[in-house]
Order: structure tokens, then sequence, then C-alpha cells
């Protein structure tokens, strides 16, 4: 019997078998021995072990098209990244972290902006010109006021899509809008400290309809620079690629070199600031990492 995982917690494998349910299941001892870890997301075989219980073994784990170790989740299709206009105010070098761990991972990017409601056009178009020219759709929305939702389903209409974002943006929200089946909690927004109650405990894939699935996903508040060569961070940045090709020098990092095209990009506007900026934090992480 072949199902998808929808669900993990606490040991077991929730597994639904389109036309005949959810079951909940644990995963056989040799994954152990083969250091495999069953993922929400993963096509797998199962063995009923209880049929009036619901109750399996998964015993095999399908090829994976894809697959992320924050969150831990199998074929993914894209990701849509939450960020909220204000109220948290958005942090830029959070979002390009997770923008450069998605190239990292071969896997596209939707962007949203929540409580666009709460803000001026011209702050909503701030941010669009920062990550449309560097090729990442960006939907502006607002949760409150169901405004731009229809754009957002098109976008996830018949993928997978992890969704994830700082706490207090408004994901919970937004999956309780797309969908009615599961009721999220949501948690209240500390005005103090600007930083959400977390309030998502486990990964869990969520139907919005018979071809479309949205992972709910853990917020998180920092997120780690992938483990490459300091000069190779540049290429997860699509806004730098093509130019560098006409960099003075070959390998340029685009750090001190002369004659360099993306630090001349960053010059007269078509590189956004912030985005060269947080290159250059990077690059730096990367090359003060010390190497074992």
């Amino acid at each position: 019997m072949t199902g998808r995982i929808i669900k993990a917690i606490a040991g077991f494998y929730y597994v639904h078998v389109v036309g005949d349910g959810t079951y909940a299941c644990r995963a056989k001892g040799s994954f152990r021995k083969e250091k495999k870890t069953p993922l929400v997301g993963d096509i797998v075989d199962i063995e009923v072990t209880h049929q009036q219980d619901m109750e399996g073994n998964v015993i095999h784990i399908h090829d994976r098209h894809s697959a992320l170790e924050r969150p831990p989740v199998a074929n993914v299709d894209q990701a849509l990244i939450i960020f909220a206009a204000t109220s948290p105010e958005p942090n830029l070098n959070l979002l390009d972290r997770f923008l450069i761990m998605m190239e990292d991972k071969d896997i596209p990017v939707i962007i949203g902006i929540n409580k666009i409601d709460l803000v001026s056009d011209e702050e909503v178009q701030r941010l669009q010109q920062i990550y449309e020219p560097a090729g990442y759709p960006m939907i502006c929305y607002s949760v409150k006021e169901e405004s731009g939702l229809d754009e957002l389903r098109a976008a996830l209409s018949g993928k997978i899509t992890t969704v994830a974002g700082p706490s207090g943006v408004g994901k919970s929200s937004l999956i309780n809008k797309l969908q009615n089946d599961i009721e999220m909690e949501v948690g209240d927004l500390s005005a103090k400290i600007e930083r959400g109650k977390q309030t998502t405990r486990h990964t869990e894939l969520i139907p919005v309809d018979e071809e479309t699935y949205i992972f709910d996903t853990p917020g998180f508040s920092t997120l780690y620079v992938p483990e490459i060569e300091a000069e190779d961070i540049g290429v997860l940045f699509p806004e730098f690629r093509e130019l560098s090709e006409g960099c003075k020098f070959r390998g340029c990092n685009h750090m001190a070199e002369p004659g360099c095209m993306v630090k001349a990009a960053v010059e007269d506007g078509r590189i956004a600031a912030s985005r060269y900026e947080n290159y250059r934090l990077f690059f730096e992480e990367r090359k003060n990492t010390r190497k074992y």
C-alpha cells in the first residue's frame, strides 16, 4: 500500500493513502541502520498491522525529487517565505539567508508580504524593488482584509509548497484562510518585543485542495549560511550571475576588486544595496568560519 507522509509526531508517521484514509505508522528498524529517516512529504510503502485501528509500518521510502533539512521536508515544489510589512519590521538579512538556502537546494521561492494594510504603498513598492529585479516573485497581501489571497491561491495551485517565516507574521492566519479542514493555533504578537509566540509544534502537510498541499513549518529566528566556500556565495544571488561574467577578474568575489560589474550595478541602483551588504556579510561569515 502506497501513500504520502502528511505528519510526523513522536516517532509516528501519519501516512495518507488516497481512497483509504490515514494510517499511524512506525518506521522499520532497518532505516536506522541505513541512516535513513522518513520525512513529511515522502511517498512511502506501508504494511498494515491493524486495519481497524488504521496502524502500520513504513517499509520503503520512494526516491525524493527534493529534500530540506530545515525544515525537514521532502518533495517540495516551491517555498513561500512570509514576512510582514510591519509589526514586526521585515528582517531582510533573515530573508536573504532563507533565499540562499533555497537557491542552494534549487527550490523556487515566492516571497509573501502580509499586513500591507498597515503600511503605505511606497513601502510595499520599496520591498518589491529589492527582490523582483533579483527574480523573486513577490505577492503582497493582507489576511485581515482578505486582499491579495486569490493571487496567492493561484501561485500555490497544483504544487507542494513549504510555508515558512519568522513568528508573528501571520503564517497560521494565512493557512486558516487557505483551507478549512485544519484550524491552526494562532499566537498573539507581543507588542513589547514584537516577536510572536511559537505556535507551530510539528511539520505537517495540509491539503488545500485535491492537488495542492502546503507544509506548515516551525517559525525560525536564525538560519545558517549553506556550508559552501565563501567564493561560491555569489552564485546563490541570481542578480549577480550574469553580471559577474563581465567582471575584470575571473573569479571576482565582488568585494574589493577593481572592475567589478556587480559593485557597479549596486552603485547605479540595478542591485539593491541591502542585497549586496548581506552578500558581504555572508561572504565574511563563510570566510571566517573555522574549518576542521
